[in-house]
């Protein structure tokens, strides 16, 4: 049967044919929807993780109790993971051992743009990179069989293009690959380093025999056209190199990435008159290729940066463009991402720009993360996640010598907060802190789908499990009960008052903002109907409402403000803001 799949669909479904037992994951752009759709598939358990270091510890324990798995992260998650992965590869996989990294060449949804390749290396982990949604399952598949015929884990590398790209995929039965004897082994499954020294000379023999494979595997293939353009590629690079060059050049599309094929690479560049890498990001392939001897061009004519397309590589290399088929007539407004429409972080932010120039407040990786905007402009700082605790202890340690007067806020949501706040919020405690720390618990994790988290209660695979307190944890780290304070955003009045609190606190303060994610299905149908709308006669269009709260379910026209039914879901904020009683909630 075949089917359209996005490359992360095929993923799931490639690690499902291949009989994985065990999938984790942290949700993240653009890796998400690889374990959405696993879940689905009741063969695999498969759990939203804490954090990408949890979730590939969970992956090596399954591998090493004999069952084939996976976990799946973006680029920043392979860095988290990084400490669990590295010692994994010393260890090797008796189960298939499968890590998929997912890049975000132009950062559609990324603070940064790192070229998660140079992982293979550094790691001595072996990689495959796919180039549509057929590869990316049929790689998948692979992977898994390769990791347990060279004992190693293996890393699928994807880019945003090939991930969220959709192409047909023909799909094939589930294998089921029985969970292998377990017996106590501690020179494969330990790492001290009387064990490890020795191991270390077992992953370079075996970088010697996978180089060898790389050079002979149809995962590395040549496509010979006219021999007068040669193109070495790899991922969505291969679809942009085929819609530039066509048939009019000859390609060396690699599959199996790292160790690289230098013997193929050789008999390739012999058999063109000029030769072309084009690969996004670092020039992770040139600078292999140029290794060997070979003279070619690459990134001396393309971009080190954002995303490519056959357009940009037409320019770059001085071909002829393609005339756009269509052009529209007016240009689409630019206009910044703001809150939702009765998003709850709109209430703490309106109260918490007032107290701007006295405050610095450090930020983290979430939908709160829009306050930069005006009208609140608040965010100071945006490093990682967890940063934004740790961050303002440093900041703050630095006021108490430099006097200037500022009082530091660090802001961070619910999800972020297990994901790697925790550690900080503990950090702070032990150091004697005196930052007034916000945790938004919006009870999901927003920016990536709604994705249930430990606070929600619920897993990936829909069971009711035990919903973590953030109070509780709060105070189990340490944290005084007369400085945590829970308040609900929507009330500007009770909300103004705990920020109060929380810029004179002389100690370590923290403040937990509860109210669920507008967007929620489960909120929608609750407050269906509950909307705000104009009483015309009130309203004297000083557009104080939309001015403070940027809110897109207000509008202002030839008839004064008015507010969207549709939009609105009745969180009042906007009318505890207007000066003069205008907004008034339907049915009051």
């Amino acid at each position: 049967m075949k089917q359209v799949m996005l490359g992360n669909e095929a993923i799931a479904r490639g690690a499902y044919e291949a009989g994985c037992s065990v999938a984790s994951a942290y949700p993240g752009t653009p890796s998400t929807e690889i374990l959405q759709n696993l879940s689905k598939y009741k063969e695999v358990y498969s759990e939203w993780s804490v954090n990408e270091k949890v979730a590939a510890e969970v992956a090596i324990g399954a591998s090493m109790a004999g069952a084939r798995a996976m976990a799946a992260m973006k680029h920043f998650g392979m860095n988290v993971a990084s400490d669990a992965v590295f010692p994994s590869v010393y260890i090797g996989a008796t189960g298939g051992l499968v890590y998929v990294c997912a890049d975000d060449p132009g950062m559609n949804s990324s603070g940064t743009e790192p070229d998660s390749r140079h992982f293979a290396p550094h790691m001595k982990m072996p990689m495959l990179e796919p180039a549509d949604s057929q590869e990316c399952k049929d790689f998948t598949k692979r992977a898994f069989e390769l990791s347990e015929q060279f004992d190693t884990p293996f890393m699928l590398r994807t880019t945003v293009r090939v991930n969220h790209g959709s192409s047909i995929v023909t799909l094939e039965d589930r294998v089921e690959v029985p969970v292998k004897h377990y017996e106590r082994d501690i020179m494969k499954n330990t790492n001290i380093p009387a064990l490890a020294r020795n191991k270390h000379k077992t992953v370079e023999e075996r970088l010697v025999r996978l180089q060898e494979f790389s050079n002979e595997t149809d995962l590395n293939r040549v496509e010979l056209h006219d021999t007068k353009i040669g193109v070495i590629c790899a991922g969505i690079c291969y679809q942009y190199a085929r819609e530039v060059f066509g048939d009019g050049a000859s390609y060396l599309k690699l599959g199996f990435t790292y160790p690289m094929p230098d013997r193929k690479i050789r008999e390739f560049a012999a058999q063109v008159d000029k030769l072309y890498v084009l690969e996004e990001l670092d020039p992770f392939i040139e600078d292999y290729v140029r290794g060997l001897g070979i003279e070619c061009t690459g990134k001396a004519v393309l971009p080190l940066y954002l995303e490519y397309s056959a357009d940009i590589i037409r320019r770059a290399l001085g071909l002829p463009g393609v005339s756009a088929a269509y052009k529209a007539p007016v240009q689409a407004p630019v206009r910044p991402a703001s809150f939702c429409a009765g998003c709850p972080h709109r209430g703490i932010y309106h109260e918490i720009s007032k107290y701007n120039g006295k405050i610095v407040a450090t930020g983290d990786i979430g939908c709160y993360a829009l306050n930069i905007n005006p009208p609140f402009s608040v965010t100071h700082t945006q490093i990682d996640m967890g940063g934004s605790i740790t961050a303002g202890h440093g900041f703050e340690r630095v006021e108490r010598f430099a006097q200037r007067g500022l009082k530091v806020f660090s802001f961070i949501g619910d999800s972020t907060f297990f994901h790697s706040g925790i550690t900080g919020l503990i950090n702070a405690v032990y150091n004697g802190a005196k930052t007034s720390i916000f945790i938004l618990d919006n009870s999901t994790t927003g920016m990536t789908g709604h994705q249930d988290n430990p606070v929600t209660g619920v897993t990936l695979m829909k069971d009711v499990t035990t919903a973590v307190d953030i109070r509780t944890l709060v105070l189990g780290c340490g944290v005084k009960p007369e400085n945590v304070r829970t308040v609900d955003p929507y009330d500007l009045k009770a909300t103004a008052a705990v920020v109060k609190e929380a810029y004179e606190a002389e100690d370590l303060f923290v403040v937990i903002v509860r109210q669920p994610c507008a967007l929620l299905k489960s909120v929608i149908a609750h407050r269906k109907g509950q909307h705000c709308r104009v009483n015309a006669d009130k309203c004297r269009s000083c557009k104080v409402c939309i001015n403070k709260t940027a809110c897109p379910a207000l509008t202002v026209g030839e008839n004064g403000v008015s507010i969207s039914t549709e939009d609105c879901n009745g969180c009042t904020i906007c009318q505890q803001i207007c000066p003069f009683g205008a907004i008034e909630k339907e049915g009051e």
